[in-house]
């Protein structure tokens, strides 16, 4: 199942309080950048995130994008758009910037 476009537009919405956010289609799915940093991205209607260190104190599952894919962390509580904001900028924080 792909991402829907109501999904796709519910998380962005979410994440409006930061500003630089954006969305780059792949394959039916979504790749997700702020400020130029690849952090994460939109998998069957689930946001997942990079796991990096900043990020594991926020003890988020692990989940598989994609068959053959490094897991991820999934983000349940989406509906909480500070929380949001916080592990993205966190997220982002060990991740380089796009090439």
């Amino acid at each position: 199942m792909k991402t829907t476009k109501e999904y796709k537009d519910y998380i962005l919405e979410q994440l409006a309080l930061l500003d630089n956010i954006t969305c780059r289609s792949m394959m039916g799915e979504y790749l997700l950048y702020y400020d130029g940093i690849l952090f994460g991205g939109l998998y069957e209607n689930r946001l997942l995130v990079k796991i990096v260190a900043h990020n594991k104190k926020y003890q988020m599952s692990e989940a598989i994008p994609y068959p053959g894919a490094k897991a991820m962390y999934l983000v349940e509580d989406v509906d909480h758009r500070d929380l949001l904001a916080e592990i993205v900028t966190e997220t982002c924080k060990d991740l380089p910037l796009k090439k």
